[in-house]
């Protein structure tokens, strides 16, 4: 098929006053076949973003060209005809969203490309329901929340119907259902009306529905091909700052502790990793092919920073409690037409030193739950304590943000000091600290965050993206908060970056502090949490250990989301081999599962 997309030896340079241009892009070359899926892949600052923008004409090559449905970027006119034929979808969606009502901002495409009446409201009738907020149509975009609006977005595309979809990390604020969901979708299109997809993703398990898979690095393409044969490269791909999907890591790490050679292609989908998993164990009986099988065994894979880190003993049952809330309820616009019950009825407890993770679908009260636990919003009705103080009392609220330290989705947001240095000191002034100890505890959170002291009189708009979410976690511990309130933490990071960022919080628990994770990733709250509280449209649905919950896999259906990605896997594995402990949440130990269930013995 022609190409659809041809970047020739493009090059493109940020240009900074009085200061050398930044290299985003440098010689890249990459040509997309009308209908293709590419799954790009890349840390955060490879120039995964800035090539989106130069595919949809948004930036224009420094040198190079960029042809898209035959329109040259450069030539006059060309950016109305790329765009009319090229929709993108950006990470943040408030960058894009102008409508007064949901139904307006989807109709805002369409009805600047000039489509009769009749034709825009079926494709706002199809596109919302095709993200799931026909029932929204009326409500006011600012009243959804992030997981909302990004679906609110991704609707606006669809309903311009482009030839070519570029979604800039769409789904990084939706829950493991509504993502799945959109991503069978979408792929749906590209199999059935010729639509051309490039998907900047850094979820691994998306990168595999692709035809092809482009891995950046400093603006250059460093692998290229299908899932199978860049993923097969597990040592390559980890070097870049990247993840392997949990089914070919999990048949990688088995094979290489039974010193198995995989085939080429073999483990490129879960259907394909299970055969392979099943081959290398030698047979269906897998007693008998443990028995038989003579080939020593590699060294267990080593445990990543946040695997290691979270190590940590559970906290004491019968510890302290430092949260306390009971029959709490929250309606945005009370005694509005446009009333919405986010919270109703939530009690839930935390004690001293605890990680509590929150997971639950977009719009279920996540974020509105955490603005209780500082003061944000106020308690109506219920009861919110913290450290003993009432969070619904004025002369407690002060007290209680000293204390519970509270970062955002899209930390980086918060930063607004000159310099970095001043923007950490903010919170420790304001508590009325002397000078000599601000700067003891910028230096503090600086060095815990890995900020760089050169980096402190920086202005923090200078940094890149990762250190942004260092300056202002930094700036939130120099606080010395008892308890750390983090939303989403993570999302839009590189897996790299993610560890790094959820490192902290597990070094921090081991320094004492009790900590609330919410987090749409399971496989980040599995692995780190205590326990997991589970909302369902403001309600609590489940709410207890990490295994306990994820062990009753419709209630967390019902929740819109998903078992972590190496436990689904061996879930897969479980009629095959009798014993196997399938509530595993990292690759290294569902491998030693694997081995321990043929092997015949009992699960650790």
């Amino acid at each position: 098929m022609p190409d659809f997309i041809s970047v020739q030896d493009a090059v493109f340079d940020y240009l900074r006053p009085e200061r050398d241009p930044v290299r985003a892009v440098d010689h890249v070359d990459l040509t997309v076949a009308a209908g293709r899926h590419v799954a790009v892949l890349g840390r955060n600052g490879s120039g995964k973003s800035t090539l989106a923008r130069l595919v949809n004409a948004l930036e224009l090559p420094t040198e190079g060209t960029v042809v898209v449905s035959g329109y040259d970027s450069r030539d006059e006119g060309s950016a109305w005809e790329i765009r009319q034929r090229c929709g993108m979808v950006f990470q943040n969606p408030d960058n894009q969203i102008v409508g007064t009502t949901v139904e307006e901002d989807v109709a805002f495409g369409p009805e600047n490309l000039g489509v009769p009446q009749p034709e825009i409201r079926r494709a706002v009738d199809v596109s919302l329901a095709a993200v799931g907020l026909s029932e929204y149509a009326e409500r006011p975009p600012h009243l959804l929340s992030g997981g909302q609006k990004q679906k609110l977005a991704i609707a606006g595309i669809l309903a311009m119907k482009p030839r070519c979809i570029l979604l800039d990390e769409a789904t990084s604020m939706l829950d493991p259902v509504s993502r799945r969901d959109f991503m069978d979708m979408v792929v749906a299109r590209v199999r059935e009306d010729g639509i051309t997809l490039v998907n900047i993703t850094h979820h691994m398990e998306e990168a595999v529905l692709a035809d092809e898979v482009v891995v950046l690095a400093a603006g250059r393409v460093v692998a290229r091909g299908t899932p199978s044969e860049v993923f097969e490269a597990v040592d390559a791909i980890r070097s870049e700052g990247l993840d392997v999907p949990a089914h070919m890591e999990i048949a990688h790490l088995v094979a290489a502790r039974r010193g198995v050679p995989l085939r080429p292609g073999e483990t490129g989908t879960p259907d394909g990793a299970e055969a392979a998993v099943l081959r290398v164990l030698g047979a269906t009986d897998a007693r008998r092919a443990a028995e038989a099988q003579a080939a020593p065994e590699a060294p267990a894979a080593a445990e990543t920073a946040v695997e290691a880190a979270a190590a940590p003993a559970a906290p004491d049952a019968d510890g302290e409690i430092l949260i306390d809330v009971r029959g709490l309820g929250f309606t945005y616009l009370k005694g509005t037409p446009f009333a919405n019950v986010a919270l109703e009825d939530v009690s839930f407890q935390v004690r001293r030193g605890e990680i509590l993770g929150i997971a639950g679908h977009s719009g279920s009260g996540k974020s509105t739950l955490v603005q209780h636990l500082n003061g944000l919003l106020r308690t109506a009705p219920g009861v919110v304590r913290i450290l003993g103080l009432d969070a619904s009392r004025g002369g407690d609220v002060r007290a209680i943000r000293q204390k519970v330290g509270l970062l955002f989705q899209y930390p980086e947001h918060q930063l607004f000091e000159e310099t970095v240095r001043g923007d950490i000191a903010f919170g420790p002034k304001r508590m009325g600290l002397p000078e000599d100890e601000v700067a003891r505890r910028v230096a503090e959170a600086a060095a815990v965050v890995g900020l760089a002291p050169e980096d402190l009189d920086r202005s923090p708009f200078e940094l890149s993206g990762g250190q942004k979410r260092r300056a202002a976690i930094a700036g939130v511990l120099s606080m010395r908060p008892e308890v750390l309130v983090l939303d989403e933490p993570a999302a839009g990071l590189d897996p790299a970056g993610r560890d790094e960022i959820l490192s902290y919080v597990s070094s921090l628990r081991a320094h004492g502090a009790t900590i609330v994770l919410v987090s749409h990733s399971m496989e980040d709250i599995a692995r780190l949490a205590d326990r997991v509280l589970v909302l369902d449209h403001g309600r609590v649905l489940a709410c207890g250990p990490v295994r306990d919950v994820f062990s009753d896999e419709a209630a967390i259906a019902r929740a819109g989301l998903s078992l972590p990605a190496p436990a689904a896997f061996l879930k897969r594995l479980a009629d095959r081999l009798p014993g196997l402990d399938a509530l595993r949440f990292t690759a290294a130990a569902a491998a030693d599962a694997v081995l321990a269930a043929a092997a015949g013995e009992a699960p650790c």
